[in-house]
């Protein structure tokens, strides 16, 4: 059922967004749908090109759900097919293709994480192999035929990289020509994306027009620019904030936004209300609010956000402990490994590989290098350093802002780790 007041609608589309062309088409598609009760479809796609979605991803997710709230249909599109190619979009160089079993377990782990905040009982979820995967070759000329190079050639990224003599591979043509070719399938009334994805929306409201169907509305909504306070929110750049990372890694990582980047992330992701926002900016711009305040209740709010209400104060706490008192946290996620009864020790390269601290050897000793480890308030300084692990006793492990609290144990299989942050008692 649709809410009532076409003009609810509207200032939902518009709330926060950077574009929405036509508006004009909008208000009519709300108009016949508001009298017909039937609500429009709302797309947008996510090639599951890596196994999390970070702060940037949710500005995108939050939006459906505002909208789905307001009784119109949400259409996910799982990039199964178009994650092969990649998008081009703000790229200077081509993205390395995936094979089909990276592609289906990143898109598992996506999933999980996108019904965090979309409804998935009020979603329709389509991948776009479903119709890909069955074209034969003449219907992959078609499709090329509903555009042209010179088209294709506008668009920034493309342009940039002609002019500076880099390569661009044939099958990243085709990607604006997928995603439009998407919509076609759905009947999106309505396609979302970041504002580097303008082009491809307009791709879409074309290959729909080629077809013979009413074009969709585009809605562009801003990037989030990552922790390093330049470049947009990346995992292959480093600067992001996961939204499946444990509570005190996250708030660890808002805490490290540049000061002058807080009142955009405390529009973009905060998921305050208006006037909450209004309050923290105004403050701020008035220095009545101190920056590290303001990070604070931004963090709390955003591990509040994916990991429920009472874990943004616990991590709160455990932050000023560590940080502001000079202490260790209060909680840590605890770690059972397993250890040989006769030697429970553990190279500490092999222990921050094992509890996730480090990715690889290469990055445990890096962080080594750099003195960002520590065993029990004690730095760890020599790459071949090993860690007793007796069973029972409890080893706190710190790397960088990140804490854990690690076991022997000579029963277990497998590294487990805790559900939830468990005290660290005195």
């Amino acid at each position: 059922m649709l809410a009532p007041g076409i003009d609810r609608h509207l200032q939902a589309f518009r709330e926060g967004a950077e574009d929405l062309l036509p508006e004009d088409e909008l208000a009519r598609k709300l108009e016949r749908a508001l009298a017909k009760n039937q609500p429009l479809r709302i797309k947008q796609g996510f090639d599951p090109t890596a196994p999390d979605i970070h702060l940037g991803h949710t500005i995108g997710l939050r939006k459906l759900r505002q909208l789905q709230d307001l009784g119109h249909t949400i259409v996910v599109i799982v990039g199964d097919y178009t994650a092969r190619v990649g998008d081009p979009s703000g790229r200077s160089r081509t993205r390395p293709q995936l094979g089909p079993e990276e592609i289906e377990s990143n898109a598992r782990t996506y999933l999980d994480q996108f019904f965090r905040i979309v409804d998935p009982r009020a979603t329709e979820l389509r991948r776009n192999g479903e119709w890909f995967s069955r074209m034969a070759f003449a219907d992959i000329l078609q499709l090329a035929a509903r555009y042209t190079v010179a088209r294709l050639l506008e668009r920034d990224d493309f342009a940039k990289r002609m002019k500076a003599s880099q390569p661009i591979s044939v099958h990243e043509l085709l990607y604006p020509l997928m995603q439009g070719w998407d919509s076609v399938e759905v009947k999106a009334d309505v396609e979302l994306g970041g504002t580097e994805q303008k082009f491809n929306l307009l791709v879409g409201r074309t290959m729909q027009e080629s077809v013979g169907m009413e074009p969709q509305v585009i809605l562009t909504l801003p990037i989030l620019v990552g922790l390093d306070g330049e470049q947009r929110m990346s995992k292959s750049l480093g600067n992001y904030v996961g939204v499946s990372e444990p509570p005190a890694e996250q708030f660890g990582k808002i805490m490290s936004i540049p000061d002058e980047r807080l009142e955009h992330y405390w529009n973009l992701v905060s998921g305050a209300p208006r006037e909450e926002i209004d309050r923290v900016s105004a403050n701020l711009r008035a220095h009545t609010l101190h920056p590290m305040e303001a990070k604070k209740e931004l963090a709390e709010r955003i591990v509040a956000l994916y990991h429920g209400e009472e874990a943004g104060p616990r991590a709160r706490r455990s932050f000023e402990q560590q940080f502001s008192r000079g202490g260790a946290p209060t909680e840590a996620y605890e770690w059972r490994l397993p250890v040989d009864a006769a030697d429970p020790g553990l190279a500490i390269k092999d222990l921050l590989v094992k509890v996730g601290l480090a990715k690889s050897g290469s990055e445990a000793f890096r962080k080594i290098d750099e003195g960002a480890v520590e065993v029990d308030g004690e730095a760890i300084r020599e790459r071949s350093a090993r860690v007793s692990l007796p069973p029972g006793k409890g080893r706190l492990v710190r790397l960088g802002r990140r804490w854990v609290r690690v076991l022997g144990d000579p029963g277990a299989q497998n590294p487990v780790q805790s559900d939830r942050p468990l005290p660290l008692g005195d």
